[in-house]
């Protein structure tokens, strides 16, 4: 299939009906399936909820406004908060105010750690162990490869954050967390904006709290350990991300995270350093299965870059084209496809008022799949970033993979390096083919994944 023909899949819109019910409708199901047609074209829509309003500004000059130029009226939403709590606390992702701030001042000297190529060997180490386990994978076999993503970022972080991998064993507990996470959570969170959690949500909030009992469980021995022994007065030995949160005080107030508080962060950290990145990973690697000349450029770039030679950090920024495929991956399925706000002042916004507590709904979905800012937007095509089309997009604000303004992804530089070496090195060693007859669901949760897996066959180069 030639280079901007494939359309991948994406929910069918939905027949117009009020958008409450849509919603409650997808509220066990899918929230991108929510979709009228003209959902795609819209500027700015609207729907209720029970006691508030929700906007959904998709203009990018819009959604410019909130997260960025008055960010400070736009702090997160509770509908975040209420979905995320049971796994992050009042993590760094969640807070709002005083709090995030002092939190982003303990954190960020924290992850400058993760510099670049500093975590680089760590990154390498953890796609040999990636090769390893695809080798004994049998030829031709259905290859779960959103699983074997999950595994790799998750081993990355791990390195990252308390220097030791991550086994075969914690790696298959925690997706399976993480998939009972993300059902469950998704369905407390939306059932508390329309005020019927006590009615339908006791089951989904019992589910949500063992699985992120369980996720936190897997992390707090390690965050145990490390507090222990500041406590007792000593000197840690491992230079990690764990490490400097640990030891590391607020230049400004001089306190210190408490034990709760850092596995809350760590939580966070491993949240957005894995789920991420495991979701626009596999998304890329079917992409590239089902277009089969985007994936020979793919190899033929490593090939021309490297020399026949090991991938090395130096290569990473010469690989611009395998850089394009990931960002068109992370356009058409943005790992977080919305990122929630909430009005503190009153204001007219496209001739609507807008009140304190309506919630501003950002939709990266739907913002970098607008018909009236991208040319053939359902289109995965890499090539769409050389042309002029593109790049007035990215100018004008239409491309938010991870999110703008104060309060974007602090790792974004760290998971876009780490796809594009996980990519590069996947090509170099295998050709990726699609499964007949499986076709992946994307569902909108937290993340967006695809709901029945992405599955595909590897054949050795």
């Amino acid at each position: 299939m030639p280079t901007g023909d494939f359309k991948p899949p994406m929910p069918p819109t939905v027949d117009r009906k009020p958008m409450v019910l849509r919603l409650l409708n997808g509220v066990s199901r899918n929230n991108l399936s929510n979709f009228l047609d003209k959902s795609y074209e819209m500027k700015m829509g609207h729907f209720w909820l029970p006691g508030r309003d929700v906007y959904m500004p998709n203009l990018p000059e819009l959604a410019h406004k909130i997260l960025v130029s008055d960010a400070e009226h736009y702090p997160k939403s509770d509908l975040l908060s209420n979905m995320l709590k049971m796994l992050l606390g009042n993590g760094v992702f969640v807070a709002n105010g005083e709090a995030w701030k002092q939190q982003r001042r303990l954190i960020d000297p924290a992850f400058a750690l993760a510099r670049l190529e500093r975590v680089f060997p760590l990154m390498q180490q953890a796609c040999d162990g990636l090769l390893d386990r695809l080798a004994n994978v049998p030829e031709g076999t259905d290859v779960p490869i959103d699983e074997h993503m999950t595994h790799v970022t998750g081993d990355v972080i791990f390195r990252t954050m308390f220097s030791t991998g991550l086994t075969q064993v914690e790696a298959e507990k925690l997706l399976d967390a993480f998939t009972r996470f993300q059902e469950n959570a998704f369905v407390v969170g939306m059932l508390d904006s329309t005020w019927l959690p006590s009615l339908f949500g006791a089951r989904q909030t019992r589910a949500a709290k063992k699985a992120g009992r369980e996720i936190r469980e897997l992390i707090a021995p390690f965050v145990e350990e490390r507090y222990g022994l500041v406590q007792k007065g000593e000197k840690l030995k491992t230079v990690d991300i764990l490490s400097f949160l640990v030891e590391g005080s607020d230049p400004e107030s001089g306190a210190r995270f408490s034990l709760e508080e850092l596995v809350d962060q760590t939580a966070f950290l491993f949240l957005a350093g894995h789920e991420t990145s495991a979701s626009a990973l596999s998304w890329s690697l079917y992409l590239l299965a089902m277009s089969q000349d985007v994936q020979q450029r793919v190899h033929d770039e490593v090939s021309s870059v490297t020399q026949g030679e090991p991938i090395a950090f130096g290569h990473i920024r010469e690989l611009s084209f395998t850089r394009n495929v990931f960002r068109e991956a992370l356009r058409l399925y943005p790992p977080v496809g919305f990122l929630p706000r909430e009005a503190t002042r009153q204001e007219v916004m496209r001739d609507k008022k807008i009140k304190p507590r309506d919630v501003m709904l950002i939709c990266p979905w739907l913002i970098h799949r607008h018909r009236l800012i991208w040319e053939k937007p359902d289109v995965f095509d890499p090539d769409r970033f050389e042309t002029e089309n593109c790049k007035h997009a990215l100018k004008s604000h239409a491309y938010m993979p991870f999110s703008m303004g104060p309060r974007t992804c602090t790792g974004a530089g760290f998971a876009t390096q780490e796809a594009i070496l996980i990519l590069a090195r996947l090509v170099a060693t295998y050709r990726l083919e699609p499964v007949q007859g499986h076709v992946p669901q994307p569902v909108g949760r937290l993340t967006i994944r695809s709901e029945n897996g992405i599955k595909l066959k590897l054949r050795r180069r």
